[in-house]
């Protein structure tokens, strides 16, 4: 695998420099480097997509017939590269990143035709129905049944830690119609309208102080047939087809090689018991460590990138990068308090872009902020980031996902 840039990859590097700097304003940088998790602030994320839409940049990974790019694995890589070293907001990944890839593979034309157009630009905004009370990463365990009654499945049950589940219109959701043998059978993959009579969303706060997770509950909810993705009680399939984008399906490393670059300038500006900070032996041994495995998963991306320019899945290899991604940025955020210092121990939301609205907390009237911005962003993303190896399936059941199709275990 060569990895070094041709001619066109940096003429298209340069291409895409320009636009962001033609094109990001200070309001969409503020919003993308004061993000305190993966999730960005709303209206900023919803209007960066409006823009790149309107260069056709907004679903680069879906195939070209349905508004893709094309582009190659170095193309992907750059652009996400350049993106964040600019400060670009993130995009929400429900809609584009996750279950379009869905409806362009299960689904029938009809939906594609309504569905496609109306995620891109930002009209159907998704949130994601997976997990439930008595089912997280176990997720074939789960219960919420839907009732077949002529033309529409009727479903009661909840969901829970659905993210933007209010800002959200629409939802993609597995519930149960059938019970069979094994519990992976039964399961249908439906898209739910979040208009529908009998939902109700109750916010969640987080540990961060955060209402960016909902529980959502069904009462006798309506959900037409015709909203099936794929087969009836063969949502599975589905199912496991979009966890392969959820977990690997977008490059994570250029984040966390910029997010390390960052500590990296904050440590030789922080005075140490000897100097800089950056000097302390105990420090940049760290920072190396972290740099080095931020170079594999890069490299693994790369892999990855050519497999999806090529046209095929994931496969197993998303589960490699979902544990190798979330436990290397967990450890990039105790770095990063670690060089916040005093100042990153003050719980100060009011000098952050978080993606939701923050639980009962009045900032000072003067906007008094002790530090500098990062350094209120450090401890937040910190909480935010404890998640990261639990959502999209548990760690513990991608290695068991490794162990079984590859290792044969």
């Amino acid at each position: 695998m060569d990895l070094q840039y041709s001619p066109a990859d940096e003429e298209f590097r340069d291409e895409v420099r320009t636009f962001l700097e033609e094109n990001l304003t200070p309001e969409l940088r503020r919003a993308g480097r004061l993000a305190t998790s993966v999730y960005h602030d709303h209206e900023a994320s919803m209007k960066w997509q409006e823009i790149l839409r309107r260069r056709g940049w907004a679903a680069p990974g879906w195939p070209v017939e349905h508004g893709g790019c094309g582009w190659t694995a170095s193309q992907h890589y750059i652009f996400s590269r350049e993106s964040t070293i600019a400060g670009a907001p993130a995009l929400s990944p429900m809609g584009i990143k996750m279950v379009a890839h869905a409806i362009i593979k299960f689904g029938t034309e009809e939906q594609k035709e309504y569905f496609l157009p109306r995620i891109l630009t930002g009209e159907v905004f998704f949130c994601q129905g997976y997990s439930e009370p008595e089912s997280g990463s176990d997720l074939a365990s789960l219960a919420m049944q839907a009732v077949d009654d002529g033309d529409d499945l009727v479903c009661t049950g909840s969901k829970i830690w659905t993210t933007h589940a209010g800002e959200a219109n629409w939802m993609f959701a597995l519930v149960r119609t059938t019970r069979g043998p094994k519990k992976q059978q039964g399961i249908t993959f439906v898209l739910v309208d979040m208009k529908s009579p009998g939902i109700e969303v109750q916010p969640l706060v987080m540990t961060s102080g955060e209402q960016i997770q909902n529980q959502v509950f069904f009462d006798q909810v309506r959900i037409p047939k015709k909203n099936v993705i794929g087969q009836i009680d063969d949502g599975w399939t589905v199912a496991k087809y979009l966890l392969e984008f959820e977990r690997g399906g977008s490059p994570a490393s250029a984040k966390l090689q910029v997010q390390l670059d960052e500590i990296a300038q904050a440590a030789a500006n922080r005075p140490g018991p000897n100097g800089p900070l950056l000097d302390d032996p105990l420090f940049a041994v760290k920072l190396a460590d972290l740099r080095i495995r931020c170079d594999v998963l890069e490299v693994l991306e790369y892999r990855n990138l050519a497999r999806l320019s090529e046209g095929k899945n994931p496969g197993t290899a998303s589960s490699l990068l979902k544990i190798i991604n979330t436990e290397l940025s967990q450890d990039i955020t105790v770095l990063a308090l670690e060089a916040a210092g005093p100042q990153g121990l003050a719980y100060q939301p009011h000098a952050t872009m978080p993606g939701g609205p923050v639980h009962d907390h009045s900032p000072p009237q003067d906007g008094y902020v002790s530090g500098e911005a990062w350094q209120a962003v450090a401890p937040l993303h910190y909480f935010n980031d404890r998640a990261g190896t639990i959502y999209a399936g548990s760690n513990e059941i991608q290695r068991n996902i490794l162990a079984k199709a590859e290792l044969g275990l």
